[in-house]
């Protein structure tokens, strides 16, 4: 296993508006990166939450861009560097505080790096060791499998709880992946699920003991990727296209529309609330 630190942060400063100089030089390692033969482990490394801001969205897109373009990689596991949480979802006390102007950044950010990982062209697997919530819940759901820790692992999209809606790709992508039916009860209701009803309802596909969710998805990580590289990009390429075209062909309105939501009266009020438990 070799361990990469202290992987540089590449943000267009300029886009960034009043928050450039606080951005500027940051380097903290957000994402932690391991190499097991040709499968790369990326585990979200911001404190226990890790609570999704522009710094580790940003650093996942370069590193899954790493990820693409190495060739002697295989196979990705995503996962977290505590057993608490993988993520938060969005850092609300942060991006609160953001203008339009910087909140966009971020949004567009964060959905721009759910399609790339989506569509990355190599075998994905979510290892979940804590809780997946709303953002975090829509970057487990863009990797091909997940595999989720059993006991009180919650996972869930509770955006409707919030006033905003669930972010167009990880909505687009929760139908694909459970139906429509149980995308609806799930995005619907904002309610969290347990291991159990999560594999039930298809939004995991193993429930393992904690100590068996990262070896195991690296497992098959390695299992996958030791297959065929061309012929299993154009069988992913057919599964995922139809839900890529869909998310690119309306994605600047669905955006337009989360923005509105996130700056509605409504949704400030419900916003601050949850600031208090965060």
């Amino acid at each position: 296993m070799r361990v990469i630190q202290n992987m540089p942060v590449y943000i267009c400063l300029e886009t960034l508006g009043e928050t450039a100089a606080w951005y500027k030089g940051y380097e903290y390692e957000l994402i932690r990166i391991e190499y097991h033969g040709k499968a790369a482990v990326l585990k979200l490394n911001r404190g226990v939450t890790n609570a999704l801001n522009l710094q580790l969205v940003s650093q996942l897109a370069e590193n899954l861009q790493k990820v693409r373009d190495n060739s002697d990689v295989h196979s990705l596991v995503l996962g977290s560097s505590n057993e608490k949480f993988f993520s938060i979802g969005f850092d609300i006390p942060e991006l609160f505080k953001l203008t339009r102007k910087d909140f966009r950044v971020f949004y567009q950010t964060f959905n721009r790096v759910c399609m790339d990982l989506y569509t990355l062209p190599k075998p994905t697997i979510t290892a979940i060791t804590g809780h997946a919530i709303a953002g975090g819940c829509v970057l487990a759901l863009c990797c091909d499998y997940r595999f989720i820790a059993e006991g009180r692992k919650l996972m869930g999209l509770n955006e409707i709880k919030l006033g905003i809606p669930v972010p167009y790709p990880g909505d687009c992508i929760l139908r694909h992946v459970v139906g429509t039916r149980n995308a609806r009860e799930i995005s619907g209701t904002g309610e969290f699920y347990r291991p159990e009803e999560l594999l039930q309802i298809g939004m995991v596909d193993q429930v393992l003991s904690l100590k068996q969710v990262l070896p195991k998805s690296i497992e098959k990580a390695k299992l996958l990727g030791a297959l065929p590289h061309a012929a299993f990009g154009m069988i992913k390429r057919n599964r995922v296209e139809i839900v890529e075209a869909q998310v690119l062909t309306n994605l600047a309105e669905k955006e337009q529309f989360f923005i509105e939501c996130w700056y509605s009266d409504e949704a400030r009020e419900r916003l601050k609330e949850a600031i208090k438990k965060f």
